[in-house]
Parts: C-alpha cells; sequence; structure tokens
C-alpha cells in the first residue's frame, strides 16, 4: 500500500460527462469534450469496463462497516487509536505512526528475520489473491477472503483501520490507479485489477502488490502489465549499497520513456518495517531526492503506469480511491526490497 503525497491534480472535467457511469470506454468517447489529440489517444487504449463512484455520491467511508479481527491478534498501534473521521490529508503522525532514525534493519538480527518472515506472508496472501480472481467474483469477497487468511495465519491485514480506511486489502481495477476500496460489483471478463496487501506479523508490515488479468484481456491491457512488471524489474536493478535513491526513478523513466505510457508521480514507495510508511520515500519518476542505501534499509518499490502520457489523476468522494482523469487504465506492481552488504534481496518475490 502505497504513500499518496499531496500531488492530486484538480477535481475531474469533462470526463464526468464522457464516463457517466460505469460502461465500456469507446461507448462513451463520441460526444466528449476531448480534443482531438485526447481523443486519438484514448482510441488507442482499448475496450474496458470505466469504474467511476456511483451516484448519488457518498463521502467518505464512514458507512462502511469494519471487518472483526479476534482479540489475540496483535494490532498496529494506528489500529488500536484510530478514528475513522481522519482525513487522508492529515499529517502522518495523527494515526500513530511515530518514527524517528533512518528505520534501517538490524542484518543478521531478529528485525531482519521478522521483516523477512512478514513479507513471505505478505507474498503468500498476494497469490493467495491472484487464485480468487475470476469474472463474476466481487472484490469485497476476494477482500473477506483475504482477512480470513491473514488473521488465520496469526496477522494483521494492515490497511484496516489505517487513517480510517475501512477494508483489509485494496482492490484498484481498470481505471483506478490506487487505493480502491473493495465493494461489490462483480469482476467482469477483460478487467484488470491490481490487489494491494499488507500485513503485520510480529510487530513487522509486509507490503506487496500485483497486477491481475481477469478472463480474456484485450492486448492494450496486457502489453500495460507487462510494462508495470518491466518497470518494477528496472527500478529493482538500480538498488544496492552505496547506490542512490533517486536512482530508482531514473531506472524506471528509462524503462518506459520511449513506450506510449507514462508512470504516476501522484504515489510513492516508502520504508517499510515496524512502520508502515515511513522514509525513505521511493519516487517513481525523475527527482532529486537525496540519500544513499546502506545495509538494512528496507522499502517499497511499486510504480504505478498508466496508458497515454497524461498521468493526471484525481479522488472520488470516499476520500481514498483515485483514478485517472481521462479514464485510462492503470496497473501497479509492487515488491519490498531489503539492502544487504553485497546487493538487495527482493523479500516479496514468489520463489
Amino acid at each position: 500500500m502505497n504513500r499518496l503525497p499531496l500531488l492530486l491534480s484538480s477535481p475531474l472535467r469533462s470526463v464526468s460527462t464522457v464516463c457517466r457511469r460505469p460502461g465500456f470506454l469507446k461507448r462513451y468517447v463520441t460526444n466528449s469534450h476531448f480534443d482531438t489529440e485526447e481523443l486519438q489517444e484514448v482510441e488507442d487504449f482499448g475496450v474496458y469496463n470505466v469504474i467511476l463512484p456511483e451516484e448519488p455520491f457518498v463521502w467518505g467511508v464512514s458507512h462502511i462497516p469494519l471487518r472483526t479481527v479476534p482479540d489475540h491478534i496483535a494490532r498496529p498501534p494506528y489500529a488500536l487509536q484510530h478514528d475513522r473521521s481522519m482525513s487522508l490529508a492529515k499529517s502522518e503522525t495523527d494515526h500513530g505512526e511515530h518514527y524517528d532514525g533512518d528505520g534501517r534493519i538490524n542484518l543478521g538480527s531478529i528485525e531482519e528475520e521478522r521483516v523477512r518472515s512478514a513479507a513471505t506472508l505478505a507474498r503468500n496472501v498476494r497469490n493467495y489473491a491472484g487464485s480468487l480472481v475470476q469474472p463474476g467474483v466481487t472484490t469485497n469477497s476476494i477482500d473477506a477472503a483475504i482477512h480470513n487468511f491473514i488473521i488465520a495465519h496469526g496477522a494483521y491485514p494492515s490497511p484496516l483501520s489505517y487513517k480510517g480506511f475501512p477494508r483489509s486489502c485494496c482492490t484498484s481495477v481498470n481505471n483506478v490507479v490506487s487505493h480502491g476500496i473493495p465493494d461489490d460489483r462483480p469482476l467482469e471478463d477483460g478487467d484488470i485489477i491490481n490487489i494491494d496487501v499488507t500485513i503485520y506479523l510480529n510487530k513487522y508490515h509486509g507490503d506487496t502488490s500485483e497486477t491481475f488479468l481477469v478472463g480474456d484481456v484485450d492486448e492494450p491491457g496486457r502489453d500495460l502489465v507487462r510494462m508495470t512488471n518491466a518497470a518494477l524489474e528496472a527500478g529493482i536493478d538500480a538498488c544496492g549499497p552505496g547506490r542512490p535513491f533517486n536512482g530508482i526513478g531514473r531506472a524506471i523513466h528509462e524503462a518506459t520513456r520511449n513506450s506510449r505510457y507514462a508512470v504516476c508521480p501522484a504515489f510513492a514507495g516508502h520504508g517499510i518495517g515496524a512502520i508502515f510508511h515511513r522514509p525513505p520515500w521511493i519516487q517513481h519518476t525523475l527527482n532529486e531526492e537525496p540519500g544513499i542505501m546502506l545495509p538494512g534499509h528496507c522499502f517499497t518499490i511499486e510504480p504505478a503506469v498508466i496508458q497515454g502520457l497524461r498521468p493526471s489523476v484525481w479522488m472520488f468522494p470516499d476520500g481514498w480511491t483515485v483514478s485517472t482523469e481521462n479514464c485510462a487504465r492503470s496497473a501497479q506492481a509492487e515488491h519490498m526490497i531489503l539492502i544487504t552488504e553485497t546487493g538487495a534481496d527482493v523479500l516479496t518475490r514468489s520463489l
């Protein structure tokens, strides 16, 4: 689950007249306010279902009931003192994530053992989530299954109650870039869905995500997912002791710059361990973030790649779900990286 800096664009403009309700994209572009260049770009995105908030709009998430967690499951501090009225824009210390120092893991210690165990469970949850993806399944049912799987393994679903988030994972479908809230919409043949899972086990978080294909996805959608995975791997290849953090964004830029895709600048990777989100912040675009990777640094890389060259986004009335402004599809992939004395271990990679 990524960190969202305050980089969102202005609210949705003419797209609301284009994509009034979920439906195939090409069916709604004929009478839009897109200019000629934008219209041609949209036509190249393929055919898929556009996700928009249901009308009438419901603001916030206080109407969504939280899933229960048994008392014996250890909770992160923010889950013990959460306030569901808390805004996404509030400061990080508002939800109990106090941190100091550089967050490095002591290699060879119980810290490393625990962060590796948390990452392994997160990987297993992600793979389990992928096995549930098929047409007709709701994201709410996927969330319920993930919730039960995590609890059965003695862990807590980290997104639950994080700044008031009401579900146990994020499910982002088609044009939703990130932080999609699981709901009762059945997945449809041709959808793509990112499932972002984070677990809290033995006082450490494990965080990972993958974009899955639902049934028969068109070639533009498949190519988007391929490019996203390639961007993630490029970022990983830039990691190692003594290497600059901003080299990750540079590597992702080089991997995508000659494509018909844009990397969304609104979301950053983050340091992780005993704290869910903390420095170092990992930018996925060209940047001048300071800092050098040192043994013990543990962080996520999670680029969100968008069709076309306009990565502007807007937020749904729920205060969490972020969509592309022009309804283009987005895909995201995420791994946890631990810098060692000799290289970089990808803690959430499948064996």
